[in-house]
This record gives structure tokens, C-alpha cells and sequence, in this order.
């Protein structure tokens, strides 16, 4: 009887060991996973839930501040990255800019942007106090360090990122973003207040399944079960 069921029993062994095969990886990658040069810490960190992005934050109440950490790759290698925060819609529209890319001597940078409109992008101050901003760049990844003033008693704002693929290294502008769903799903609002690693939502996008979340969860209990069930017979 038991050797009839060892065939089963494998089955299930390697059923189980595929699920986390890809489900681990999601896992590692994300924000509670991420540490940086400078080791700065921060609060509350979200996995975007589009274009791969991810989101480092602590709110100061005392002060109304922002202090940000804003992880992303480029499409290409010589692109840029960037995170805004919209005062006034919630989309690229209106949004005060920080955009990070290598200049010519493959030193990372920051610039601010005004985006007044989809056609307008005025480099320069922004509409609410920036500082203490750098950036890092490693293994193709861009880290986008700032200090920004929000709104006194502000709950949420609204928040905006993209990736690009190149910058005009003359006038240091960014060449154009793709008009992929991704791309144009990359806004949501940020609670300044949230506890701890979170997902994101808006866009009409959805983080990445991992180990914890509910999809996942339900698989390795029904895992677990079925492969109990076949040792106790």
C-alpha cells in the first residue's frame, strides 16, 4: 500500500517545490528586501504595482515633511527614472518632477520638473520645498533620495512615477516615455501615515503576488494539506 503511494507522494513533493520556485523570487523582490549605499531608513516602503518600481517613505508630522527613497530601472540602460508628487490631479499632468539620470561621465543625477501640462516640461524650482536630494545608481537600478514639503495636516498625496529609455545629454531634458499600459497606470495615492511594507494600488495595476499575500497563502495551505494527507495514508 505505502509503495503504491510514492509515486503520488513525488508528485506532490515536486508540485510543491515548482510553486516556490516562483513565488521566492516575487518575494525577494521587494521593498522590505531593499537597502541602500547611504543606509538611510525609512518608515514604511510599498512595492509599486507597475514598472517595477518601489517606494521608501517617512512622514514627519512635526515639520510636514517627506523624506523619499524612489527605486527603478530604466527601460534602457541610458534612461532615466523619476518620481513627482501632483498637487493638484492625479496624474503626469501638474506634476513637481524628480528626475535622475547618468551624465556623460556616468555620475547619477537629479533634475527637477515642472510638468505644467502633457505638452509643457519647465525644468527648475518646483511648487513646494525640495532638499536633501541624491541619487544612487547600481546594478542598472536608480535610488532617488529627497526631503520634500507637503501640505500641514496632509493624509495622503497624490503621487506619480515613470520610467524612460533616454536624456538629451545637451540639454539634460528626457526623451519621451512609452505609451505602454504600465506606463500609463503609474500613479496612486501615498498615505503618509501607513504602517510597514505595503502594496500600492491604483493605475489599475496590482503588486506582485508573494508569500503572505492572499492568492499565495491559499496555494501552499492547499499544498501543505494534500501533501499530509498522502503521508498519513
Amino acid at each position: 500500500m505505502a509503495s503504491s503511494l510514492h509515486p503520488l507522494l513525488l508528485v506532490s513533493v515536486s508540485w510543491i517545490s515548482l510553486l516556490a520556485l516562483v513565488i521566492l523570487p516575487a518575494q525577494a523582490a521587494t521593498c522590505s528586501s531593499q537597502t541602500f549605499k547611504n543606509n538611510k531608513l525609512y518608515a514604511n516602503c510599498s512595492d509599486l504595482p507597475v514598472l517595477s518600481s518601489y517606494l521608501h517613505w517617512t512622514y514627519n508630522a512635526s515639520n510636514s515633511s517627506l523624506s523619499v527613497a524612489f527605486v527603478a530601472t530604466p527601460s534602457k540602460s541610458d534612461g532615466w527614472v523619476a518620481w513627482a508628487i501632483n498637487p493638484t490631479m492625479t496624474k503626469m499632468a501638474g506634476a513637481q518632477t524628480l528626475l535622475a539620470y547618468k551624465t556623460e561621465s556616468g555620475a547619477p543625477v537629479v533634475k527637477t520638473f515642472n510638468i505644467t501640462s502633457y505638452s509643457s516640461i519647465v525644468q527648475g524650482k518646483l511648487a513646494f520645498d525640495v532638499w536633501d536630494v541624491s541619487a544612487e545608481f547600481s546594478k542598472g537600478t536608480f535610488t532617488i533620495f529627497a526631503a520634500v514639503k507637503v501640505p500641514k495636516d496632509a493624509a495622503s498625496v497624490n503621487q506619480v512615477w515613470q520610467v524612460g529609455s533616454a536624456v538629451n545629454k545637451t540639454s539634460g531634458f528626457p526623451v519621451k516615455h512609452d505609451f505602454a499600459p504600465p506606463n500609463l497606470q503609474s500613479f496612486s495615492t501615498l498615505y503618509l501615515m501607513a504602517n510597514s511594507t505595503t502594496n500600492s494600488t491604483g493605475g489599475g495595476g496590482s503588486g506582485a503576488l508573494r508569500i503572505g499575500s492572499g492568492g499565495n497563502k491559499g496555494l501552499l495551505s492547499v499544498s501543505v494539506l494534500v501533501l499530509g494527507t498522502l503521508i498519513a495514508f
